[in-house]
């Protein structure tokens, strides 16, 4: 479909919207939603299906769809992503703090999976749904309230452990159980919960990750899995790898290159790349290998003038990247592996971004202009965001970058004589993680000796 198909709400609105003079031509304008006669599955005879082809902001584009059925009265509503499967996973949290997080948007797919964490319930693939947290956590209880008559004469033990539920769930609608956690985990990479430019460290965390087998054939795709590269099962460094992939912008089948190289000073690593000759589509990503090192690195730069732009940097997917003079913070798995020049990460952080939050589609990512559905204060955080950004990447501003990595596979480029040494402009230095972070990390319980010993 063409892209101006798909336009913000409000645009559609102003775009349709008559005027005194055009009020008698109104029929003869073109309509926002799109109605179509359809079967009612309920009683089958004929209803009416409406479609809205719009904008997310923050997100994509998307189809709104709501049916409904003038002879019984039967109604459904749900959403479809107007695009295709991503070429990740994601799976976006959100820790509730106050009232205001409950309006956050949500956008959940059918392959979408929600759980709010403490009230330990998960809602399964399903029904697409365009919510707010709100109405995601109000849904779940009315649900369960819808069956509890039931539940109280055929089954007590169960009926009194979803009333603890409901009350839990009522309490967290009424502000009383502040703070908690939900989660939208979605394989195809269509869900999202919208962000805000005041979360904090540990307030919004958005993480994109490689399908499994099993969810590729979920989702219909074809196994993208490799076996055998060598006789002897290792990688050759500076040798290219191909292996079929499915392209996530027009599935049709494409390439996937993979090459592990060595970085100077620092160790090996596996650059990826999937390039599309059907649509054009690009994605390249970074992953560091070897041992687990005993402790973390924390890496800071200070970014003074274009030659400080140009050095190397691989952000490692478990970094935490922070830029305090840019209000800027990237939670890590947020973007992946990189490995580019200062300049080159910060751009593509403002691309994706701005892409998100605006939807412009421009080819100019630089240019700022507002989504329809921001409200005036936080476009206004966003432009004064986005100024900043811009001027450090210029060079007309001086800044500095913490890369905090856990995993230690995190680097910039020294410009001292002993590239192996950090300059002047750089502070590096190890930590203890923290029992959060190896816990995340799959390290509190891996067992390096003695497999068969008993605990």
């Amino acid at each position: 479909m063409p892209e101006e198909t798909f336009t913000p709400i409000g645009q559609k609105v102003e775009d349709l919207a008559p005027t005194a003079a055009e009020a008698q031509a109104e029929d003869d304008e073109p309509r926002a939603v799109e109605e179509i006669e359809s079967l009612c599955m309920n009683c089958h005879e004929n209803g009416t299906t409406r479609l809205l082809l719009t904008q997310i902001p923050y997100f994509r584009e998307i189809i709104i769809m709501s049916f409904s059925c003038e002879h019984c009265g039967f109604q459904n509503n749900e959403i479809q992503p107007a695009g295709t499967f991503q070429l990740k996973g994601v799976h976006v949290e959100l820790r509730l703090t106050d009232m205001e997080d409950f309006a956050r948007q949500v956008v959940k797919s059918d392959t979408a999976t929600v759980k709010f964490i403490e009230l330990d319930v998960e809602v399964p693939p399903g029904r697409g749904q365009l919510t707010n947290v709100e109405g995601l956590l109000s849904t779940i209880v009315e649900d369960l309230e819808s069956g509890q008559a039931d539940r109280k004469e055929q089954a007590p033990e169960v009926y009194e452990k979803v009333e603890e539920i409901i009350k839990k769930g009522r309490k967290m609608l009424a502000g009383e159980a502040f703070p908690f956690r939900v989660y939208v985990d979605d394989p195809a990479g269509n869900s999202f919960i919208t962000p805000d430019t005041r979360d904090g460290v540990g307030k919004w965390e958005k993480r994109e990750y490689l399908r499994t087998k099993e969810q590729n054939e979920a989702l219909g795709l074809a196994d993208t899995s490799t076996e055998g590269l060598t006789e002897d099962g290792e990688i050759i460094p500076d040798t290219v790898y191909a292996f079929p992939a499915t392209c996530p912008g027009c599935m049709h089948p494409c390439t996937t290159n993979m090459k592990m190289v060595d970085i100077p000073h620092f160790r090996q690593v596996v650059i990826m790349n999937t390039t599309c000759d059907d649509c054009g589509y690009k994605s390249n990503d970074v992953k560091t290998g070897g041992e687990v090192p005993e402790k973390g690195k924390k890496v800071t730069i200070k970014v003074r003038n274009s030659v400080d732009l140009a050095r190397d940097i691989l952000k490692s997917e478990s970094c935490f990247l922070e830029c305090p003079e840019l209000n800027l913070s990237v939670n890590p798995g947020t973007l992946g592996g990189r490995f580019t020049t200062v300049e080159g990460l910060l751009t593509q952080v403002r691309d994706d971004l701005h892409n998100q939050i605006f939807q412009t589609g421009a080819e100019d990512p630089a240019a700022v202009h507002a989504g329809d559905s921001l409200p005036a204060e936080e476009k206004a955080r966003w432009d004064k965001f986005f100024a900043d950004l811009n001027a450090a990447i210029k060079g007309e501003r001086e800044f500095s970058i913490i890369l905090t990595d856990p995993m230690a596979s995190s680097y910039v480029q020294s410009l001292a004589d002993d590239p192996s040494q950090p300059d002047e402009q750089m502070t590096v230095e190890e930590y203890e993680r923290t029992d959060e972070e190896e816990e995340e990390l799959g390290l509190k319980d891996m067992k390096t000796e003695n497999y068969s010993a008993d605990d």
